[in-house]
């Protein structure tokens, strides 16, 4: 039986403070597989569009394009977010700090905003100390706030209990046939913000599916922008990618361009889309291994 979503709100927040007292736009852009020329012109778009929140991470080998596409557009630098992530090679503690430090050098910028660990790769079990390194990171102000990726329960309160510091945000697979209910339930109770990495499902995307298509023909609007809308009155802060500036424009236009946004019947129908093997490449992090 499916969790029932409701009351959805009808006008989600346009930002979202974070348990740290910092605060981030309620949607980002994904920078991930945006690189060279074309990424750098595609990212700089999306600034253009209005997108103030730009994820990247060092397994994405474009952090060069994120500065240069921030330094382009004019976008002044406490208006900008800018989230990286630390790779699996580099838990260790000390490593974790250099990874953070290298990635400020490719970046051009004296601090990043949030700094998560990507994966963490439990076979190896040093996510605490990369956590940690990355604690000691923001008391040096490299990091405004830490968080982690793709974390469990489990791995949550083992970091919590290590250093008594709530991650900020876990960046999570999260699109309407991988709906993470019973994580979001833990994210709510112990006050860690829901970030969803490939929010439409990509190839999978239920652009079809008959509560994603009833619920855009009523409304007026594109199917992705129906699934957009659903995480953000679930609470969740999509990070959606496209290199295409309509439809980066789109996806941003969510925000305000939705009218009353979708009822607690339509959020309800497209949570239900979800399945138990609804992950797009059987990425449980359990074992899931990204160095």
């Amino acid at each position: 039986m499916t969790t029932s979503t409701s009351p959805a709100p009808a006008t989600p927040p346009t930002e979202h403070t974070l348990n740290d007292g910092t605060s981030l736009p309620a949607v980002g852009f994904g920078t991930y597989p945006l690189k060279g020329e074309d990424g750098i012109r595609a990212m700089t778009t999306a600034l253009e569009a209005g997108y103030r929140l730009l994820d990247t991470a060092v397994n994405y080998e474009n952090e060069a394009e994120v500065g240069e596409a921030f330094r382009r557009s004019g976008v002044p630098r406490d208006e900008l977010v800018v989230q990286t992530k630390v790779p699996g090679r580099d838990h260790a503690y000390d490593r974790a700090v250099a990874s953070v430090e290298g990635s400020l050098e490719r970046l051009g910028l004296d601090h990043v905003d949030v700094a998560v660990i990507h994966w963490p790769n439990p076979s190896r079990g040093l996510y605490v100390e990369a956590y940690r390194a990355l604690v000691a990171c923001r008391e040096r102000g490299l990091v405004r706030s830490v968080g982690v990726s793709n974390f469990t329960e489990a791995h949550l309160r083992d970091v919590i209990d290590a250093t008594g510091v709530v991650p900020a945000v876990n960046q999570v697979e999260m699109h309407p046939l991988f709906p993470q209910e019973a994580l979001r339930r833990v994210h709510e109770r112990l006050g860690v913000l829901t970030e969803a990495w490939s929010p439409l499902g990509k190839r999978s995307a239920p652009f079809g599916a008959d509560p994603v298509a009833a619920a855009a023909e009523a409304h007026g609007v594109t199917p992705a922008q129906v699934i957009l809308r659903w995480h953000l009155q679930l609470g969740s802060l999509p990070l959606p990618k496209s290199g295409d500036a309509e439809r980066q424009r789109a996806n941003l236009d969510v925000l305000d361009g939705f009218g009353e946004g979708l009822t607690a019947e339509e959020m309800d129908a497209i949570t239900a889309l979800g399945r138990p093997d609804g992950r797009l490449f059987g990425g449980d992090p359990e074992t899931h291994e990204e160095m």
